[in-house]
């Protein structure tokens, strides 16, 4: 996985065949095989300041993927993803870590974790918020990476 790149977009940036490549990937992990059938495409994807990012090689379909959408509190890092054949690669930290860059240490950033995911986020400075709570029929909780304001 030495060729994998990082790429970031705007949806305006976005060529049809690299969005549709993005979503398959979403829809197939989240859709078909966590077994959630919701409205993935909820039309935050199109919001101009969302930025897209995600990981691959030279014409090879993307390995994982995640969006970051700005909201009045802060940023949020949503649609967390990785393909079954690339689990366990560190795609996931590598993805994060360049959100949190992107976004920069002045915002708070927030998200929704699947509870088996709590790890990779606590070792990015998140804290865990309220309750576990069922989203989709799985267990998630919400948590925070406070904004850190310059002195």
């Amino acid at each position: 996985m030495a060729d994998v790149k990082l790429h970031s977009a705007s949806f305006s940036q976005l060529d049809a065949a690299t969005l549709y490549a993005l979503l398959r990937l979403r829809v197939d992990v989240f859709v078909v095989e966590q077994r959630c059938p919701y409205p993935e495409l909820d039309g935050r994807d199109l919001e101009p300041a969302t930025e897209h990012l995600w990981l691959a090689s030279p014409g090879e379909p993307p390995l994982a993927y995640l969006r970051v959408l700005h909201d009045s509190d802060g940023a949020r890092i949503g649609r967390v993803v990785t393909s079954a054949r690339s689990r366990g690669a560190g795609l996931a930290g590598r993805l994060v870590d360049a959100a949190l860059t992107l976004v920069g240490p002045a915002r708070a950033v927030r998200l929704h974790s699947q509870i088996t995911a709590t790890g990779l986020y606590l070792r990015r400075g998140f804290t865990t918020e309220g309750s576990p709570f069922l989203e989709d029929g799985i267990p998630h909780i919400a948590m925070v990476r406070p904004a850190v304001l310059a002195p």
